[in-house]
C-alpha cells in the first residue's frame, strides 16, 4: 500500500475524495459524523500534501497554507465546536486551490504521460470542487441565507448540498437543486464556471496537441 501511494500519490487522493461522497451522506446527519468528517477532512489534507511532493511546487507552502486548518479541526474534535469548521474551510479551499495547481503543473511538466498524471487529470478536477465547496461554506457562514434548495429551502445548505453544487457548476452541467441568491455566493459561482470550462478546454487542448504531436513525430 506504502508502496502504491508512493507511485501513484494523484491516484489515491483522487480514490480518497471520491470514497468521501459516498460517505458524506451518512457523516452529517449526526454530532458523531460531523466530527468524523472532520478527521477525514484531515486524512484529505495528507493526501493532498503528499501528492505535491510529486509535483514541480513547493510541498512547504501547502504545510504552511494546511497548517491552520489541521489546528482548527483537530480543536473542533476535542471542543467539539462545529463554529470553526468555515474557518478551516477557508484554509482548505487555499490549500485544494494550490494542490490543483501543482497537479496542473505536474500534468503540463513534460510529454511524458505517466499513469499517475492520468489520474492528476480527475484529481484536479475533484480538488477545484473541493475547494470551491469550502469556499461556499465560508459564504454561508459570513452572508446566512446566500444558498438556497428546492427541499427546506429556507434552511442553512449542509456540505454535501454544497459539494453537490460545486460538482454541477465546475462540469457546467448545473441541474439547479441548489441556487445561490446572494450577490457574493453567485460572484463565487460564476468565478467556479469560468474554472470549470478554462480547465476543461485546457486538458482537451493538451491531449489534442499531444496527439498531434506523436503524429508528426511518426
Amino acid at each position: 500500500m506504502i508502496r502504491f501511494l508512493r507511485r501513484t500519490p494523484c491516484a489515491v487522493l483522487l480514490a480518497a475524495q471520491l470514497a468521501g461522497v459516498l460517505l458524506y451522506p451518512f457523516l452529517e446527519g449526526s454530532f458523531a459524523g460531523r466530527q468524523l468528517f472532520a478527521l477525514f477532512g484531515l486524512l484529505v489534507l495528507g493526501l493532498a500534501i503528499f501528492a505535491i511532493r510529486a509535483t514541480p511546487l513547493l510541498s512547504w507552502v501547502a504545510i504552511l497554507i494546511a497548517l491552520p486548518a489541521v489546528v482548527l479541526l483537530v480543536v473542533q474534535v476535542i471542543t467539539q465546536n462545529e463554529d470553526l469548521a468555515p474557518w478551516a474551510s477557508g484554509f482548505e479551499a487555499a490549500l485544494y486551490v494550490y494542490a490543483a495547481a501543482a497537479m496542473l503543473a505536474y500534468m503540463l511538466h513534460d510529454d511524458h504521460v505517466t499513469t499517475d498524471e492520468l489520474f492528476a487529470i480527475g484529481a484536479v478536477f475533484t480538488l477545484l470542487a473541493w475547494a470551491f465547496a469550502h469556499l461556499y461554506v465560508v459564504v454561508q457562514a459570513l452572508d446566512p441565507g446566500s444558498f438556497t434548495a428546492a427541499v427546506d429551502p429556507d434552511a442553512a445548505r449542509s456540505w454535501t448540498e454544497l459539494l453537490f453544487l460545486s460538482f454541477t457548476t465546475l462540469s457546467s452541467t448545473g441541474l439547479s437543486d441548489v441556487v445561490p441568491i446572494s450577490g457574493h455566493s453567485r460572484s463565487v459561482v460564476m468565478i467556479e464556471q469560468v474554472a470549470g470550462v478554462f480547465y476543461i478546454a485546457m486538458v482537451v487542448t493538451r491531449l489534442v496537441a499531444m496527439n498531434t504531436a506523436r503524429k508528426t513525430q511518426r
